[in-house]
């Protein structure tokens, strides 16, 4: 068996990339509500216990190929050095606050290249717009109009089929509720990448932490058989 040559990752510093789960956080349209239920407690049983029930797509996740294509992978294929990336970050954030519909295009990576060089083959590219600062609003965060459309930024399909196949992105991230624009109800960003078996991940948290290269994300999902979705535990280490 072919194995990886070692890399040494060096880093400074730990960065929490997830949002904490709780009841009233914001979900996606129909997605089932987040809730806890005590199961023991100290003063009866000697321990504390809950069970909780959320939806595979909600908070801090990922979405694996099941999501749009039956009897195709879910989050326990992922290989684990799949979950082990190096990541750019894409700043959008001052448009994203003036455009709620802004998406990011080839001119977005151009510029970032001109800055940092190429982005790098595997890397997971991630899309800072400032949005994790309306997690604790989440009508704000989902931003969905009087029509039932939602107002979020994401990536221009024809920048992420450049990010993937031209720069050999290793997946797609974003601070944002999806890697789609959400006025885009194809979800075709998504899919392309899906189809690609690539990672996609949404909700993220502190982007504006990270520099825009040189940190390497790292991943953690819980092994759902059958499953579509999977609430992620991601942290960056950043030099």
């Amino acid at each position: 068996m072919h194995e990886s040559p070692m890399r040494a990752i060096r880093y400074r510093r730990v960065v929490d990339l997830s949002h904490s789960i709780k009841p009233g956080m914001p979900r996606w349209p129909g997605d089932p509500p987040v809730r806890f239920e005590t199961v023991a407690t100290i003063t009866e049983g000697g321990y504390f216990l809950r069970r909780f029930e959320m939806g595979e797509h909600s908070g801090t996740h990922i979405s694996s190929p099941a999501t749009f294509r039956a009897g195709a992978a879910g989050p326990d294929d992922l290989q684990p050095e799949q979950l082990v990336v190096p990541a750019a970050v894409v700043d959008v954030s001052v448009r994203a606050s003036v455009d709620p519909d802004y998406v990011l295009d080839r001119r977005d990576i151009e510029s970032w290249e001109q800055e940092w060089g190429r982005i790098p083959q595997g890397a997971l590219v991630l899309l800072y717009t400032g949005w994790h600062r309306y997690w604790d609003e989440p009508h704000r965060f989902i931003n969905v109009d009087s029509s039932g459309v939602m107002h979020t930024p994401g990536f221009a399909p024809d920048a992420a089929r450049d990010l993937l196949l031209a720069r050999g992105a290793s997946g797609l991230g974003t601070d944002a509720p999806g890697v789609d624009a959400g006025v885009d109800t194809s979800f075709e960003v998504s899919r392309l990448v899906l189809e690609q078996h690539r990672l996609v991940l949404e909700c993220l948290n502190n982007l504006d932490q990270l520099p825009p290269a040189g940190s390497t994300i790292v991943v953690g999902r819980l092994s759902l058989v059958g499953g579509s979705g999977s609430p992620a535990s991601v942290l960056a280490l950043t030099p």
